[in-house]
């Protein structure tokens, strides 16, 4: 089989006005980008926010391994499935950060007969939206340190600064820095930290918002540290917020693209899930399903992390609750769990391990990991498809074994999804799942029972997320954290929705603990505000919300050949 690279070259793609005519959209509605990508204009965006028709499918995940599980080809295959079966499909999917793919994943387009396109500029600086993300975040920085350095008439507690810089890059290097030194002309000597793009809170808010008016109330809100008597300073207090939200302009406009086969598909802001509330933007969703009938949209990394946070946060404030829940699973990655493979999570298995069969170990792991995400989401009363994301080696009994523990977890119906290899084709009798599935669930409806009710206290949120989902016994706050959450009462706002920021790898904060752990605490290192967004961040463990490159980084295989071309990218 060729490479995503080969395959992607080989595709003759249609123009982006044609594409966007299936969804109903003129080309009076785009701003292109050229003949393949356009954004979707505000007059366009506003003429059909109210026109919400069509069903809303979640691609979630089981806890994955390092080399991800095809969670976007699921979304995109199932995409191409539906199309190829005559509905009239869209997926949403998030924008690749440029951390990742120089880093570990090496591009975030889907994969095999199951991308997005044009996928080399997709993968790399795109529209530009993460650019003006980054900006925007770094303006109110500069414009605070000018603050500082002016006098402080805010009268900011300088070791109470909450706001960080940012950058789309992984670099261990920054995630605390000093800034200021050199001289009095130069600022206020303090310490900082950067996080990397897609943890920026400013991220969060673009894909939470779901107009201009709500974008720029939410720039407003931000709380970027407190003031020496205690009370929280914001944006708006700084003058920033005006500017900030003008940077972000173009970038609320969701980016219309295609699949390989020619399917409407939006990009559309890029938060992480594990550090971030890993979910595309609530707009893109809206356009879609104001032009389809059925949109496929994926949340980052295993379901107890994109999943929950899809749920309790993003569904809130979207007002929209999915009616059908893929949860994406592979034989590899039961294997991990299973205990059969010698190295623990976040490192990759070798080529033989992956390559042999091992049923008992594929049984073990699906026994307890995707067991456990099946109950978490089955709870939830919206239909679960266990999806079985196939790879070449993967075996029938291997398979099988994941089958039937699915099936007596709870799920609905457990179908192969070869979309790597088959593309639309290989996605037909999943789409037929999520079909009966999403009219099932209508009939019925539409039930729905959140894990975290609307409203609860803080640390009732994080105790029933780490209990309910995790398997954790407990929670245990540090002082830190603790004064964080008195700050928070004090202020007001002890009651908002919690964005946990965790291991991907595994339930526990410990990332070589798999399978589906019990009994442990789970540490609360930082409660951090993101008032604007309308989340708390709890920080668990020692997670880092600066990812860091791996020893050897996908960016020391990339290079360009003499016609501009990427080469040793996107294998």
């Amino acid at each position: 089989m060729d490479s995503d690279l080969e395959i992607a070259r080989k595709a003759t793609m249609r123009p982006i006005e044609e594409v966007a005519e299936q969804l109903g959209l003129a080309r009076s509605d785009l701003v292109l980008h050229g003949p393949h990508i356009a954004k979707v204009n505000w007059e366009a965006i506003n003429s059909k926010r109210n026109s919400d028709s069509g069903y809303l499918v979640l691609v979630t995940s089981i806890s994955p391994t390092a080399f991800g599980e095809g969670k976007t080809v699921t979304t995109i295959g199932l995409n191409q499935g539906l199309n190829a079966r005559g509905h009239n499909a869209c997926c949403v999917i998030r924008e690749p950060s440029m951390g990742p793919v120089f880093g570990i994943k090496g591009g975030a387009a889907g994969g095999g007969y199951s991308q997005v396109l044009p996928m080399e500029q997709i993968n790399l600086h795109f529209t530009g939206d993460l650019h003006a993300v980054t900006s925007a975040h770094n303006l109110c920085s500069a414009i605070m340190d000018n603050h500082l350095h002016r006098g402080n008439d805010l009268d900011i507690d300088i070791n109470r600064i909450y706001w960080p810089r940012t950058i789309d890059m992984n670099d261990r290097s920054l995630r605390q820095v000093t800034v200021g030194l050199g001289g009095k002309f130069n600022g206020v000597v303090r310490s900082e930290r950067f996080d990397i793009t897609a943890a920026s809170e400013v991220m969060a808010i673009l894909a939470l918002s779901k107009d201009y008016a709500d974008l720029r109330e939410r720039v407003g809100r931000i709380i970027i540290a407190k003031s020496n008597a205690g009370e929280p300073v914001t944006a708006e207090q700084l003058g920033a917020a005006g500017a900030m939200t003008l940077l972000l302009r173009d970038a609320l406009m969701p980016n219309l693209v295609q699949t390989l086969e020619g399917n409407p598909a939006f990009i559309h802001c890029g938060p992480f899930a594990n550090i971030a509330h890993g979910n595309s933007s609530i707009i893109a969703d809206q356009i879609a399903l104001s032009c389809a009938d059925y949109v496929v949209t994926e949340a980052g990394f295993g379901a107890e992390m994109g999943a929950e946070k899809a749920l309790h946060i993003k569904a809130p404030a979207a007002g929209r609750v999915p009616d059908c829940l893929v949860l994406n699973a592979t034989v590899r990655a039961m294997k991990m769990h299973g205990d059969g493979f010698a190295s623990g999570g976040g490192r990759r298995p070798t080529p033989e391990e992956l390559e042999t069969e091992n049923v008992e170990a594929v049984r073990a792991g699906a026994a307890s990991n995707l067991r456990r995400h099946v109950r978490n989401l089955s709870e939830t009363g919206i239909p679960v498809i266990v999806s079985i994301n196939r790879f070449k080696h993967d075996t029938d009994a291997e398979m099988d074994a994941i089958r039937q523990e699915a099936i007596d977890a709870g799920a609905r119906q457990v179908v192969l999804n070869e979309g790597f290899a088959k593309g639309g084709e290989g996605a037909a009798e999943l789409a037929d799942a999520v079909v009966q599935a999403c009219a099932d669930h209508d009939a019925a409806g539409r039930p729905y029972t959140p894990i975290v009710d609307d409203g609860m206290a803080i640390e009732e949120t994080i105790l029933k997320v780490a209990t309910n989902m995790y398997g954790a016994d407990t929670v245990d706050f540090s002082d830190v954290a603790q004064k964080s959450l008195d700050s928070l009462k004090e202020w007001g706002l002890g009651n908002l929705p919690v964005c946990m920021a965790k291991t991907q790898y595994s339930f526990s904060h410990e990332p070589k603990v798999l399978g589906s752990p019990t009994g442990f605490t789970l540490p609360i290192r930082e409660i951090r505000v993101n008032a604007g967004a309308g989340f708390v961040v709890a920080v668990c463990g020692s997670m880092m919300t600066m990812p860091g490159l791996p020893t050897r980084p996908a960016a020391l295989d990339m290079d360009m050949d003499n016609e501009g071309r990427l080469t040793g990218a996107f294998r």
